[in-house]
């Protein structure tokens, strides 16, 4: 039962950078905007947040310029694919090529340096019942943190003014444009906090998952997550469902020698890969649940007339 707990305890923590990569790209999509960047985000994130971490000792701190990181990063992709018109494809890959460089460069001066792991939260009463309370109520900060912003943004999309405004951008971003909405101004703020949620996810990985820094440590989540997207139908409450799913997957591979299964190293790391790859094929097959989930302008240019 306690290694049942273990696994299930390290499903949450593999999904937890998912959840907030997937979620924020969610929100970036329901807006119409296809940003393949999130890969270069979070390894700016990571590095971000270890960085000020290792140096400030604050973890507050780490998150927060994590987070800046990733907003930066999305604000240079809003301006490039909003304002000049580029290309949202090539952009968002420039970007995640980008990141990875630069993350490489910054990260040299910490290389093998570590910090202390984020301490749980055990929560009074709660954290003592036998085995719902180490599943449920002693985790760290940041993954109630991820629990909230999915209920969050189901809320946001589903029951706000505003909401209704991004998804109308993302559905119609001519019909928006002509009763007055600024189609670059909701745009560029669904990229910012994307790109926010992004850098959280990679400071997750940096200070949680592994507190340590290493080069590309992020290894393909952002297309993970992209993914994951795809799998929910833009949907907040199945890009979770999605994230965890993903999640055990990772974590499975790292038991699954174990439990005596004889399976090569190399190819159980390519599993959570293979999954990606299945999963987006037979989504693909169903061509009538992605049109109607999809948004209508997702991916393409808004040339707007003053």
């Amino acid at each position: 039962m306690d290694l049942t707990i273990l696994i299930l305890q390290g499903i949450i923590v593999a999904a937890t950078p998912l959840v907030f990569a997937a979620i924020g790209e969610l929100v970036v999509e329901r807006a119409g905007v296809l940003n393949l960047g999130i890969e270069g985000m979070m390894i700016l994130g990571a590095i971000a947040g270890f960085a000020v971490t290792y140096d400030t000792g604050s973890f507050l701190a780490g998150v927060i310029a994590a987070a800046f990181a990733g907003a930066i990063a999305a604000l240079l992709f809003g301006v490039l694919t909003q304002v000049l018109m580029a290309n949202q494809v090539a952009t968002g890959l420039a970007l995640t090529i980008f990141g990875l460089g630069i993350a490489a460069l910054w990260g040299q001066a910490y290389s093998g340096a570590s910090t202390d792991a984020l301490d749980a939260i055990h929560i009074y009463l709660l954290s003592d019942i036998p085995i719902i309370g180490p599943l449920l109520f002693s985790h760290d900060p940041l993954v109630y943190l991820s629990i909230i912003l999915v209920v969050g943004v189901s809320w946001f999309l589903n029951k706000t003014r505003a909401g209704l405004i991004l998804r109308a951008v993302g559905d119609n971003h001519d019909a928006a444009h002509a009763i007055g909405y600024s189609v670059v101004g909701v745009r560029m703020m669904a990229l910012i906090f994307g790109g926010m949620c992004a850098g959280i996810g990679g400071a997750y990985l940096s200070l949680v998952q592994t507190p340590l820094w290493v080069e590309n440590m992020t290894a393909g989540r952002g297309w993970i997550a992209l993914a994951i997207v795809v799998f929910a139908a833009w949907r907040p409450g199945w890009a979770l469902l999605g994230a965890y799913l993903f999640g055990g997957v990772t974590v499975i591979q790292l038991h699954i020698q174990g439990f005596g299964v004889d399976i090569d190293a190399q190819l159980l790391s390519m599993l959570p890969y293979i999954v990606t790859i299945v999963v987006l094929v037979v989504i693909s097959r169903d061509k009538i649940r992605a049109k109607l989930n999809a948004p209508a302008c997702l991916g393409k240019p808004f040339f707007g007339s003053s």
